[in-house]
């Protein structure tokens, strides 16, 4: 949410209002679907809510702000933009380590899938960010030498 607004106080008032909804839309999925019998439903009760909710509202405000901290042109905003590739490939990798133990091949082949995603877009991010540098770098360079 923060990186789609220009104003750093709207990034940080609207973030944790998109963590609260999606903590809401998460549990009531998870909800449908135990109840279909395809997963575990532990965890996704009212207090889950209540707990991911409140720590949303916590750190939403936050992760807002680096969110707008990315928009940072070139390398200054790099780390924030990193941030989410490399987030995503941490909890996966934790969530490999405790799921890999039980029977299921599809959620070990769908975190290795997010974890090579993950780092697939880590490096298109710093590529581009350096292309995007050496070539304002050339650009200023070519007309210090024309004046």
């Amino acid at each position: 949410m923060g990186y789609f607004r220009r104003s750093k106080i709207e990034s940080v008032i609207l973030a944790p209002l998109g963590l609260a909804i999606g903590v809401v839309a998460y549990y009531l999925i998870k909800g449908n679907l135990a109840s279909l019998g395809g997963l575990n439903f532990s965890g996704a009760r009212s207090s889950g809510i209540a707990l991911w909710g409140a720590l949303a509202f916590f750190f939403g405000a936050p992760l807002g702000l680096l969110g707008n901290l990315a928009q940072v042109p070139g390398i200054g905003g790099l780390f924030f933009r990193l941030l989410v590739p490399l987030v995503a490939f941490y909890e996966t990798s934790m969530r490999l380590e405790t799921e890999s133990r039980g029977p299921s091949q599809i959620v070990l082949g769908t975190w290795t899938t997010v974890r090579f995603t993950a780092v697939a877009v880590a490096i298109a991010m710093v590529a581009h960010t350096v292309r995007g540098w050496r070539r304002s770098r050339r650009i200023r360079s070519a007309g210090m030498g024309a004046g």
